[in-house]
């Protein structure tokens, strides 16, 4: 959710987002109008979506030190310019694609790699938050770690970023004892004390331009999109991809007045097509009322209820509304 604080306490939210994830069952090629069957387009979705774990493994791996982390955890480039929200757009600033290379043989459109750069930022941009944890509790090492002292917990609160529980606290506490205990020091950061990230096999279909992706909603109940999927496993020239339509069904979570955004394309290991499909939708204003803390809940499919807590931020007459979006799972045994 996305939203201020204006004058006089009034909230006004610009916009409501969530995320359905849908089916894709089958497709047509828009070239030919041959239907493509749900076996088929699996396949030819999986093709892309391994060549966008390959890529960004790759970029990933490259940049994970302390160095690189700390650049992105600045948020400036080398002329001191902040650095664009869009992650790929962060990584073509600060040139760190330049030497990731396909696979050999492999044609790859740029907005394919522009999604395998958006994703690889996210990793690494998530990756700063565990890092400021780390950080905190190597800073503040007790003499006794499974007994930490008031003033000791009182250092370490102060030196986390805020909002950290004390799980996470103690998931990185005997992390590090861990690696102590195997190689007689204390890590020099996150990088010493974990490997790079995993990527999973997703295609970020946000990063691209209507050169690789369109959607359109065709009625209140299905949406169309047009992507351009490899024909096979290691595409050599550029007549080896071809544009898909394929139709996807709604689910009522999304209402006829939502706006819809560009989906991430997810092969299941049940073989399944998952489309995690963004929408947004205007909510009405509301009053703050002096409260500082507001919690929202909503429907679920597994759950009867997910909710999350939204707190008011930041002083003056604009201030954000900033979720962590950890769920909050209503229990009914």
């Amino acid at each position: 959710m996305t939203g201020h604080v204006g004058e006089g306490g009034v909230v006004g939210m610009a916009k409501l987002m969530a995320t359905a994830t849908c089916t894709a069952f089958s497709g047509v090629l828009e070239g030919t109008g041959e239907r493509v069957g749900r076996r088929a387009l699996l396949e030819r979705v999986g093709f892309l979506a391994q060549l966008s774990r390959e890529l960004t493994g790759v970029l990933v791996a490259a940049r994970w030190d302390e160095g690189s982390l700390d650049v992105l955890a600045a948020g400036v480039d080398e002329r001191g310019q902040g650095l664009p929200s869009k992650g790929w757009m962060a990584m073509r600033r600060l040139n760190w694609p330049q030497h990731v290379t396909a696979p050999a043989g492999v044609y790859v459109p740029d907005r394919v790699r522009r999604g395998a750069e958006e994703y690889a930022a996210r990793t690494l941009r998530l990756a700063l938050h565990r890092r400021g944890i780390v950080a905190a509790v190597l800073a503040t090492w007790p003499d006794d770690p499974p007994r930490r002292t008031e003033g000791e917990w009182a250092a370490l609160r102060a030196a986390v970023p805020a909002g950290v529980s004390g799980a996470e606290i103690r998931s990185r506490t005997r992390q590090i004892r861990q690696f102590v205990a195997g190689h007689g020091h204390l890590p020099a950061g996150l990088c010493a004390l974990e490997g790079p990230p995993q990527v999973a096999g997703q295609v970020l279909l946000a990063a691209m331009d209507r050169q690789q992706v369109t959607l359109q909603r065709v009625d209140a109940a299905t949406a169309r999109l047009r992507v351009k999927l490899p024909l096979r496993a290691a595409p050599a020239t550029g007549r080896d991809w071809a544009w898909h339509v394929i139709d996807i069904r709604l689910p009522g979570t999304i209402t006829p007045d939502a706006v819809l955004h560009t989906p991430t394309l997810r092969p299941t290991p049940a073989g399944r097509i998952a489309v995690d499909l963004p929408h947004s939708r205007p909510v009405p204003a509301t009053k703050a009322s002096g409260h500082s803390v507001a919690l929202g809940f909503d429907w679920g499919v597994n759950t009867l209820l997910t909710g999350t807590l939204g707190r008011l931020t930041g002083q003056g007459p604009a201030k954000p509304v900033v979720t962590d979006g950890r769920p909050l799972v209503f229990d009914a045994t």
